[in-house]
């Protein structure tokens, strides 16, 4: 797998052409991998990219002005071969993927969707570009999946690690279904609170969804060595959190947009956290990666 790295005297960072996929965050100074391996007998996957939707659709379809197309989970950037490199600089690495015959047939829009990744000291920022090259307003969702390392010293557990946002809240999760859509059902995460503590069940009812989130920044913290690292993401409304049960990584995603809810007509045009974009113009969201 075709893979390109940047770096500095800090940080090096590597993302496989495939999917435009961060594969690596490695600290130069203590040679400390912050991103999930991919251990395919765990989760495959490093840092997937969600485009043109964020989660599962009802039944793995949708209707657009009286026709149905089909798309699978998260869309159609993670695991796509035909992306590549656009741009590459000293810092920054940018890949291209533009509407084909094949992404016609599942999402019918001409678009140019472009990932930067930049690095600046020890922060690395993520802007997903949406262009619209249709003659009509396009659709989508937009968001990260980053799988973060955890455990990254001798002698820790998962029990050891937190998640602490930049303000104390009041938090519900929204459950999903069984078939992965998101129901009307919440449970109480946090009560005035800041520190989301993990442990090895804490996802065992899925992923954690947060809409609407007044907290646009959240480190990863060890009670026994302090700040791993936080992201910011100011420029997105959602955020989840996940991991598979009792895993050694966190995935923590900035989102625009969320998977079905039960009740959906699975009219993309009325899908909750949908984005219009008018013919002709862009579309720009970051989130940025510091490690502490």
């Amino acid at each position: 797998m075709k893979k390109h790295s940047i770096e500095n005297d800090l940080l090096q960072i590597t993302v496989q052409e495939t999917g435009a996929e961060l594969c690596s965050i490695l600290n130069k100074e203590n040679n400390r991998e912050y991103i999930w391996q991919a251990n395919p007998e765990v989760w495959g996957s490093h840092a997937p990219n969600l485009f043109p939707i964020i989660g599962v659709i009802r039944k793995g379809a949708y209707f657009y002005e009286g026709k149905n197309y089909s798309l699978p989970k998260h869309g159609f950037i993670r695991h796509n071969e035909k992306i590549r490199l656009k741009e590459k600089s000293e810092h920054q690495l940018v890949f291209e993927l533009l509407y084909s015959e094949e992404t016609l047939k599942m999402y019918p829009f001409k678009f140019d969707f472009r990932i930067a990744f930049t690095l600046q000291g020890k922060s690395l920022e993520v802007n997903h570009h949406i262009i619209n090259l249709d003659s009509k307003p396009i659709y989508f969702s937009v968001g990260g999946h980053p799988a973060f390392n955890i455990q990254h010293f001798q002698d820790e557990k998962i029990e050891d690690y937190y998640l602490e946002f930049d303000k104390k809240m009041t938090l519900d999760t929204y459950l999903l279904n069984q078939e992965g859509l998101v129901s009307s059902k919440t449970v109480k995460v946090l009560g005035n609170d800041n520190k989301l503590h993990l442990s090895e069940h804490i996802f065992d009812n899925d992923a954690l969804i947060f809409k609407d989130i007044k907290s646009k920044n959240i480190a990863l913290r060890s009670r026994k060595n302090g700040k791993i690292l936080d992201v910011a993401y100011k420029d997105f409304r959602n955020l989840g959190i996940w991991a598979k049960p009792g895993a050694p990584y966190v995935c923590i995603e900035p989102w625009l947009g969320i998977a079905d809810v039960e009740n959906t007509n699975q009219n993309l045009k009325n899908k909750e956290g949908i984005i219009k974009l008018a013919e002709k113009n862009e579309y720009n969201a970051g989130y940025t990666i510091r490690i502490a």
